[in-house]
C-alpha cells in the first residue's frame, strides 16, 4: 500500500491516504475537472469515462443541482442550517459558499471521511462571521456519531436540511440505505427537508455501458450501487414531496431559459 501524509485541520495529526486505492471523492473530483485526484483515481476515472461518456455530464450535473437546491432551501424555504453528508472534495460554491451568500447567519456541517477531504477541511471551515461551519470526520454508516457531532454546531431543534448528494450509491444493499436515510431524518425537527441525488439503472440502449461501468468501479476498488428511479422515490416515503418531485437531475427546477436533457441521475427534496 502506497500512503501519503498529508497535514490535518490545526491540532490534529497529518492524514494518512493510500494513494495506491481509487477513492470516490477523488474519481469525482477528477471528472468535475479538479486537481485533487492521484494517478490511479484518474486511471479509473478514464476508464469509466472512456466505457460511459455520460459520466461526466452526471458529474456536473449534479454539481449544477447542488447550487439550485440550496438557493431554494435558503431562499424559498427558509432554510438556515444543512447537515451536508458526503460532501467530497471542495470545488467552487459549496454549500455554506452558496447558502451564505444569500444568508450570511447560515450554519454548515460537512460530513466526509476521505483523509484527502479531512487535508482540505480548512478551506471548508471557512464562514461569515455570522453563520457557522464545520466538518465531521465519520462515516455515512454511523448516523448516530454523525448526529452528535453535528449537534455541535447545528441547533437540531430548528429545521436542518439534510443533504445526501452521490452517498447513498456507496452502500450497496437498499434497505440498509434506506434505514440510515431514516434514522437520520427521525432525528430532525418537523419543517426539516432532505435532498438526495444519486445514480440511476438505466434502461435504454445504453443500459449496457452503464452496467459495465459500474463493474469495473467495483473490481477497482471503488463500488457504487445506481438504483431505479423508484428506489430513489422510496426515500422519501412519509415526507412531502416538493414539486417536480422525483426527476432526472437537470430537470429539477432548472434555471429560466434552459432546455436541459436529462441524464442517468435522479433528485428530489422533501419537506419533514
Amino acid at each position: 500500500m502506497t500512503t501519503n501524509a498529508v497535514p490535518g485541520p490545526e491540532g490534529s495529526p497529518p492524514a494518512l491516504i493510500d494513494a495506491s486505492a481509487p477513492h470516490s471523492a477523488r474519481v469525482w473530483n477528477y471528472w468535475l475537472g479538479g486537481k485533487d485526484h492521484y494517478p490511479v483515481d484518474r486511471e479509473v476515472g478514464e476508464q469509466i469515462r472512456e466505457i460511459y461518456p455520460e459520466i461526466i455530464d452526471i458529474a456536473r450535473e449534479s454539481r449544477a443541482f447542488l447550487g439550485r437546491v440550496v438557493r431554494f432551501l435558503v431562499g424559498e424555504a427558509g432554510i438556515r442550517q444543512f447537515l451536508d453528508i458526503g460532501t467530497g472534495l471542495p470545488t467552487a460554491d459549496n454549500t455554506h459558499e452558496v447558502a451564505q451568500r444569500i444568508a450570511p447567519d447560515a450554519r454548515i456541517v460537512y460530513v466526509d471521511s476521505d483523509p484527502l477531504v479531512l487535508a482540505h477541511a480548512r478551506a471548508l471551515l471557512t464562514s461569515t462571521p455570522e453563520g457557522a461551519t464545520a466538518y465531521v470526520d465519520a462515516d455515512v454508516r454511523d448516523p448516530e456519531a454523525i448526529l452528535t457531532a453535528a449537534a455541535r454546531t447545528l441547533d437540531v431543534t430548528r429545521p436542518v436540511a439534510l443533504m445526501m448528494l452521490g452517498v447513498l450509491g456507496n452502500i450497496a444493499d437498499t434497505g440498509e440505505a434506506r434505514s440510515i436515510v431514516k434514522r437520520l431524518i427521525d432525528a430532525l425537527p418537523a419543517a426539516s427537508y432532505l435532498v438526495v441525488n444519486d445514480g440511476t439503472t438505466r434502461t435504454d440502449e445504453a443500459a449496457a455501458a452503464a452496467e459495465e461501468a459500474t463493474r469495473r468501479r467495483q473490481e477497482a476498488g471503488d463500488p457504487y450501487y445506481p438504483r431505479t428511479p423508484e428506489q430513489i422515490t422510496r426515500f422519501f416515503d412519509g415526507l412531502e414531496l416538493i414539486e417536480p418531485r422525483v426527476v432526472s437531475t437537470p430537470l429539477w427546477r432548472p434555471e429560466p431559459g434552459t432546455h436541459p436533457a436529462p441524464v442517468s441521475c435522479y433528485c428530489g427534496v422533501a419537506r419533514k
